[in-house]
């Protein structure tokens, strides 16, 4: 059944790409975005679509909307985005989380939370599982992002608790493809972009420091597979690849794709960076049957092809053209 369907940052990385899958399926999209950390030009080809609408709001703000589904995608997620006004990070994950679980209370839409691997902070627990209650630094200079987020979970729960709101909540893992900004300090961007240009790869401690990357496309299939699974009691769902990579490998694999030599400056990590990141998910599997199925290598060709500015790599899903399906078909 077609569903009224509201993408909160739905003009971000992630969010566009969401909006594209939700497009294509016949549902009616409301991009709602502020554009703080989001681009117009990702949801640009989706503007003359009957069945997709864009506005320019912060969910720090109500917004009055008929509405079936809720995506709250909406916050900075990168360190360098969500650094520059801490304050405003924690206001839009927890006050944008209180008005977006009012308007599902109000209307009675299902409402998904993206939230992150970062309410584990730095692990004593490995691979991560979603009953892991983590090991964050309150006062670090991340915590507006990961205690934002695990806030924004408590809400979650608390909202079906006391009004019985239908709920989702996912935990993304590290999440890479096209529309990635440059700019954004994620280590994938930072090392396509710095190879590209000829540059030395910035890698950050010894480059031993683990995490597992999932294609956007494989990401948006668990997304969307978690808001449409029978109710689940709102229980959090890992969503990330289970391949562990060290940083220094990443490096050297993107210089091969990128076919440049390998050459490496090392800098002082960033304090509460974590040492590992690997997510458990025998959740997502046993619930919706979801596992990645894009190969690090396939994913990161088509991501250098987005920055070196190959047009198909900006829009054509990575699934699509390798006969993989989409959740839901």
């Amino acid at each position: 059944m077609l569903k009224r369907v509201l993408v909160s940052g739905g003009a971000g990385f992630l969010g566009s790409h969401l909006c594209d899958y939700l497009v294509r399926e016949g549902h009616d999209v409301l991009c709602v975005d502020n554009y703080s950390s989001g681009a117009k030009k990702n949801i640009a080809h989706l503007l003359g679509r009957p069945n997709f609408e864009a506005i320019r709001h912060d969910v720090t703000h109500p917004l009055h909307v008929e509405i079936d589904r809720i995506y709250n995608l909406a916050c900075p997620a990168s360190p360098r985005d969500y650094q520059l006004d801490p304050v405003q990070t924690m206001k839009t994950s927890v006050i944008g989380a209180i008005n977006m679980l009012g308007l599902a209370k109000r209307t009675g839409a299902r409402i998904l939370q993206t939230s992150t691997s970062e309410v584990y902070g730095e692990p004593l627990e490995h691979p991560q599982t979603e009953t892991y209650t983590g090991n964050v630094d309150i006062l670090g200079p991340r915590a507006c992002y990961d205690e934002g987020k695990r806030c924004a979970e408590t809400l979650f729960h608390d909202y079906r608790r006391q009004h019985g709101v239908d709920i989702r909540i996912v935990r993304l893992f590290n999440t890479y493809g096209p529309r990635m900004r440059a700019n954004d300090g994620r280590v994938v961007s930072n090392f396509v972009t710095q190879a590209l240009a000829g540059d030395a790869l910035t890698i950050h401690g010894d480059g031993t420091q683990t995490r597992s990357f999932c294609y956007v496309d494989d990401m948006i299939r668990g997304i969307v597979g978690v808001m449409e699974a029978p109710d689940d009691e709102g229980e959090p769902i890992n969503l990330g690849n289970p391949e562990e990579v060290t940083i220094a490998e990443l490096a050297r694999r993107v210089a091969d794709l990128a076919g440049v030599a390998l050459r490496m400056v090392e800098q002082e990590r960033p304090a509460n960076d974590p040492s590992r990141r690997r997510p458990h998910i025998g959740r997502a599997d046993a619930r919706i049957g979801w596992r990645p199925t894009v190969p690090l290598q396939d994913g990161l060709t088509r991501t250098i092809a987005y920055f070196r500015g190959d047009d198909a790599a900006n829009i054509t899903p990575l699934s699509a053209t390798s006969g993989l399906a989409h959740a839901g078909e």
